[in-house]
């Protein structure tokens, strides 16, 4: 078996989800399961809905929300024919329903929780696994829907949930494995649950992830990551050009890149494919005759061969200047409390004679995070950097 993962831009129409079928039409003596993202730019458009919503503009939200039924309802329409209708009316808009009654019960007073925000932004990969699954059927693909939030089990912190690894290695082997075997799977990526069922999600980049954790939980040989570039480059051409496809890196190497801002994979994408030794393929949707980057346990490079250039925008320096060096330990741990309680990532950290400087994402509640900093400390902020690896 092998997992094939579609991101938005390879489902944002109705042409490119007759691509992705095409695509997983030629692997079907593979036994794929098939993880989707939301089609196109959904993801940002639901949470701006939520967002007008909690402030209580209604009619934005709902024109949001509008736009949205009416882009999936016209895909579909393409996609499916005559049989477009019914499958609109019994399976699409009783969703769009759910999700306009939450945006209004947000309009209306109720608080704009995380646990919320996680209701709304699942919405976008319920829907399109629910279509691209009646699109492969009415290509001629065996093809079965299944709910991924009854499978891929969380902790509860909702907008950037943990996954319960081996609960959810269990709920794979006993339901995609069995159903695999004689129909194509098609499941939502970057949604979860809680064990009690309360809808998660895997935060920015989760459907990459749920790939990994689908092909480690059913053994696949292979994971595919079906994008719209292809491969990992070895700079990004929308800074750089130049650059040219990496064929091979290794699990850390790919790790470290996407670490420092390449957006190709998902970070934590990397460990459950590592620990069994699965193969990671990049491939392009528009372009499935380039081979892409194998990302595998060891690879075969000459020493001091520097493979890419990697950068983060949107970064802020924050520098700390203490009274007397003595301080600088008690102030390095009292930091590292406070960040890890305010879910801030440091990048980098550089120690120098009269404090420290770091580089984290700027933010809006940056300024009030460092202000609770010990007094006796200067701090000084550079805004709007970038980091360079």
């Amino acid at each position: 078996m092998i997992v094939m993962k579609f991101g938005g831009s390879s489902l944002e129409s109705a042409s490119a989800i007759q691509q992705a079928a095409s695509i997983v039409e030629q692997h079907l003596s593979q036994n794929p399961v098939v993880v989707v993202s939301a089609m196109g730019k959904t993801t940002d458009r639901l949470l701006e809905a939520a967002r007008c919503a909690a402030r209580g503009d209604s009619y934005s939200a709902r024109q949001h929300i509008e736009s949205l039924r009416r882009m999936h309802s016209s895909e579909t329409r393409s996609l499916l024919g005559q049989r477009a209708e019914p499958f609109l009316r019994e399976c699409i808009a009783p969703m769009f329903r759910e999700l306009l009654g939450l945006v209004v019960e947000l309009s209306e007073g109720r608080q704009f929780t995380p646990e919320i925000e996680d209701q709304i932004v699942s919405y976008g990969e319920r829907i399109s696994s629910l279509i691209v699954a009646e699109a492969f059927r009415q290509l001629g693909i065996h093809a079965a829907q299944v709910d991924a939030r009854k499978l891929i089990v969380t902790d509860g912190q909702f907008t950037h949930a943990t996954p319960m690894y081996w609960d959810t290695y269990a709920r794979l082997r006993r339901t995609v494995s069995l159903v695999a075997r004689d129909r194509v799977v098609v499941m939502g990526g970057f949604i979860g649950s809680t064990a009690n069922g309360v809808t998660t999600t895997l935060g920015r980049g989760g459907s990459d992830l749920t790939a990994s954790l689908v092909g480690a939980g059913i053994s696949a040989d292979e994971i595919q990551i079906w994008t719209d570039v292809d491969g990992m480059l070895t700079c990004d051409p929308r800074v750089l050009t130049g650059g040219c496809r990496i064929r091979e890196i290794s699990y850390e190497e790919a790790q470290e890149m996407a670490r420092c801002g390449a957006k190709v994979l998902c970070p934590s994408s990397i460990a459950p494919a590592l620990r069994q030794r699965i193969p990671i393929v990049i491939r392009n949707s528009r372009r499935p005759e380039v081979e892409g980057t194998r990302v595998v346990s060891q690879t075969r490079t000459a020493p001091g061969i520097v493979k890419c250039l990697t950068s983060k925008t949107g970064m802020a320096l924050v520098h700390l200047r203490v009274k007397s060096r003595g301080m600088l330990s008690s102030i390095t741990d009292g930091l590292a409390d406070l960040f890890a309680s305010e879910h801030i990532s440091v990048e980098l950290i550089q120690a120098h004679g009269q404090g420290i400087s770091f580089a984290v994402r700027s933010w809006p509640g940056l300024s009030a995070v460092l202000r609770k900093v010990d007094e006796s400390v200067e701090i000084t902020v550079e805004e709007d950097r970038a980091a360079l690896w």
